[in-house]
């Protein structure tokens, strides 16, 4: 069986986020296999990738694979330091119900719109997997603080910490929703309608939306805790110039009473 890998009816593939970003411009403007997503040719096999930097590398062994990640380098902006990946085999079997059976993706055929949709589903698993790590430190930071308020301590120092954290919270879910597009279709859909249940079921497979949904509900989670976090702070720093008024006012009175006592 002849396909766009030859004769090979076993592929290994390769997500990679590899940055908060790349840069496709140079791409658009040469010739590519195809778009939405975009796909190019590399030396031994294909690549797709996406704005919001993530790479996904069909059929290259570890050498081609570091070569690749070489070339596009400067491409990438604010590289992590360190790239989360996912490995899987795809394997052409014409006979066979397209889906995920035993870790491995059976394809009908390989072609590029399979090799699309393949790579837009793992993908957005990637960033996923990595924001669920980082959102599990998130609860790692914010439960010390809720405990130092639940027994009575300042916390005053920590304002800064709870506002980075609030920021930080709404910087992941700018990224998962609005660059990622976690629970949105690829564009070729609307074009192929035919390959829909494919990346249904791959969709279904990865858990894309349950993994998303259960992510917003712990994001929502770590901005409320931390907000009222914050606003128990202010309030307590609220309370304690009100104090510093009264007793200011007091010492006033006290000050008045002693200068007329002095003067009788």
């Amino acid at each position: 069986m002849s396909t766009i890998f030859g004769n090979r009816t076993e592929v290994t593939v390769r997500a990679l986020f590899v940055g908060q970003r790349i840069d496709l411009r140079e791409y658009e403007k040469g010739q590519v296999l195809a778009r939405g997503p975009l796909l190019v040719s590399t030396d031994g096999g294909y690549a797709v990738l996406f704005r919001y930097g993530v790479v996904v590398l069909f059929g290259l062994d570890a050498e081609e694979e570091a070569g690749y990640l070489a070339d596009i380098h400067p491409l990438v902006t604010e590289p992590l330091a360190s790239v989360e990946r996912d490995e899987v085999v795809l394997v052409a079997a014409p006979d066979e119900s397209e889906g995920v059976v035993k870790s491995r993706i059976i394809l009908h055929e390989f072609d590029y719109h399979r090799l699309q949709l393949v790579a837009d589903v793992l993908a957005k698993s990637v960033v996923l997997s990595y924001y669920e790590a980082a959102i599990s430190k998130s609860f790692d930071l914010v439960e010390p603080l809720a405990k130092t308020l639940k027994e009575g301590g300042s916390g005053g120092h920590q304002v800064k910490e709870l506002i980075r954290h609030i920021g930080n919270t709404l910087s992941i879910q700018g990224k998962m929703v609005g660059r990622a597009e976690i629970t949105e279709k690829p564009e070729l859909l609307w074009e192929q309608p035919q390959y829909e249940r494919l990346f249904v079921r791959l969709e279904d497979e990865y858990e894309l939306r349950e993994r998303f949904e259960a992510q917003e509900r712990k994001l929502a989670l770590i901005s409320t805790t931390a907000e009222t976090l914050l606003g128990l702070l202010q309030e307590k720093r609220t309370l304690r110039v009100e104090w510093y008024i009264v007793f200011l006012i007091v010492f006033e009175i006290l000050l008045t009473l002693y200068e007329m006592w002095h003067k009788t």
